[in-house]
């Protein structure tokens, strides 16, 4: 489609090459849908497709490709689009759901796609306007991540009065799946009261009956959805998120009259008794791992599902360089500014006035927190952002303002396609004189701007960031290898040369989980 084309070239440039995973959507995907009958009523007219591919390798770009494409085509050839959209009963009714497992991502996902809509109008929503408290966590996993998946509280209306004014009007919905499920359910869908067993107690041993809590109105439906795309779907069909995915599966199949059995009675499928779910839309799964969970999910349940992988699936980007640091045996913070201090201090001996950005990985929230106020205190700005971060309320991503790649002409959003080697066109860097004057008014200036985002596995998954970030460093060892991989892909993006570095024992007790650890990080560069 010209107009798509344009707002690609536009976005990454005239000369943009497809990444392999975009070479592979381009053959595969869009054919599909010429190939299928405008209004199909059979189950093999759906398109069922994985996209598996490293991180920063322009996933996001090869699955909303065709899915615009084709929902803009539809849109031309179905003359009663408007009358339909007249139909919701004032609820909105998007054709396209693109689910995340965080706020954040939705955010920039969101932010990607109107990127390539200025030249043929669809319209992009992100339902993740706002995040609820959640409760303090020793870490963040995909358990977690499901729990603060939950949608922000307005009255008893899921929706607000800012995405109230845009209710059936939008053609692609981005959220992650508790919000949605929220907004087409309505809020406290789910609530289940406590047993009198469990109820608070208060200051006299008397139990406190739960507040009561109303079904909110519901604000989305369903039935004119044709497009779903799970991103990160080794997370959402994670065991902590698996039932609000397939939950919301489930209900668009019934809201479209096609309910769905995925609970079989006669036998317990399995990839050697499959029993395939043939949902009534388009689905697309992208993920740049593939666990053994989610490789039996499909064999069982998408037999038929096209796969369509990178070369370097499973492993480090190629431009990403791992190094190794040793904690001295004393304070380990010490031992993390300390090799910040070389990384400006390297930047300096290049000549660069513009200090790289950092990213470090913990385990715990409160490591992360610990470390960030360590880190101030020493005289290096830092932002600590963890899932009980007062931040993550504000319903926007400001607070990553700085780390995130920015939209915009050569800026990809998250991970485009262009540049060498077919990856993804990078903002140029700052000339001599910008660098210059940049530093003078305090962007060089460590003590005054932030370079440092301590973080968990929340900003792990699909976030796009910045070429400024050069070096992640992680400090506590992963839970395994996919972990490594998510987090460590945070640099190296879209071409642009990274380094992570990898803290551990090497000498004493402990030592030999790192000398492990090492020997499969090694098998992943490969």
């Amino acid at each position: 489609m010209p107009g798509l084309l344009a707002s690609v070239h536009a976005l990454l440039g005239a000369q943009a090459r497809p990444t392999p995973i975009q070479a592979l959507s381009l053959k595969h995907l869009f054919k599909r849908k010429l190939d299928a009958p405008a209004n199909p009523n059979t189950d093999n007219a759906w398109l069922q497709a994985l996209l598996a591919a490293e991180t920063g390798s322009g996933k996001s770009m090869a699955y909303l490709l065709p899915m615009l494409q084709d929902l803009k085509l539809a849109e031309l050839q179905d003359a009663s689009g408007a009358a339909q959209r007249a139909k919701t009963h004032g609820l909105m009714g998007p054709r396209a759901l693109v689910l995340a497992p965080t706020h954040e991502l939705s955010r920039q996902l969101s932010g990607f796609a109107k990127g390539l809509l200025h030249n043929i109008k669809l319209r992009v929503l992100c339902v993740s306007n706002k995040n609820l408290p959640a409760r303090e966590s020793k870490s963040v996993t995909a358990a977690q991540m499901a729990k603060l998946a939950d949608a922000f509280v307005e009255g008893d209306d899921a929706a607000g009065p800012e995405m109230r004014k845009q209710l059936g009007e939008v053609d692609v919905a981005v959220g992650t799946p508790a919000k949605i499920l929220e907004m087409v359910k309505g809020r406290n869908w789910d609530y289940v009261e406590p047993p009198e067993e469990e109820w608070p107690v208060d200051d006299r041993g008397h139990k406190v009956a739960p507040r009561q809590r109303h079904l909110g109105r519901p604000s989305m439906r369903l039935e004119r959805v044709e497009w779903v795309v799970v991103d990160e779907a080794d997370v959402l069909f994670d065991a902590d998120f698996e039932q609000q995915t397939k939950t919301l599966l489930t209900a668009i199949s019934e809201a479209r009259g096609h309910p769905i059995d995925d609970h079989p009675a006669t036998h317990r499928p399995s990839p050697e008794t499959p029993a395939p779910l043939n949902y009534p839309y388009h689905l697309l799964l992208s993920t740049a791992t593939i666990p053994s969970a989610l490789a039996w999910y499909l064999d069982t349940h998408h037999p038929a599902l096209t796969r369509l992988a990178s070369p370097r699936l499973h492993h480090l980007p190629a431009t990403l360089q791992t190094e190794y640091a040793a904690w001295t045996g004393g304070n380990r913070q010490a031992d993390v500014e300390h090799r910040l201090r070389r990384v400006w201090h390297e930047d300096a001996l290049h000549g660069s006035a513009r200090r790289s950005k950092v990213l470090v990985f913990c385990n715990k929230n409160t490591r992360a927190q610990d470390l960030g106020r360590y880190l101030t205190e020493k005289g290096i700005a830092t932002v600590a952002l963890t899932s009980t971060s007062d931040a993550r309320l504000h319903g926007s991503n400001h607070h990553l303002d700085g780390f995130l790649r920015p939209f915009g002409r050569g800026a990809a959003g998250k991970d485009g396609a262009a540049g060498k080697d077919g990856a993804a066109a990078a903002p140029p860097p700052p000339s001599e004189e910008q660098a210059e004057s940049q530093d003078k008014a305090g962007w060089g200036d460590v003590d005054k701007h932030p370079h440092v985002l301590v973080t968990t596995s929340l900003l792990s998954r699909g976030l796009d960031f910045a070429p400024d970030i050069k070096h992640v460093f992680i400090v506590d060892e992963p839970r395994n290898m996919a972990d490594f991989l998510h987090r460590a892909g945070r640099s190296g993006r879209a071409g642009e040369k990274g380094k992570v570095v990898v803290f551990g024992k090497t000498k004493g007790r402990g030592s030999s989980r790192t000398k492990e650890m090492r020997k499969r990080v090694g098998a992943l560069a490969a």
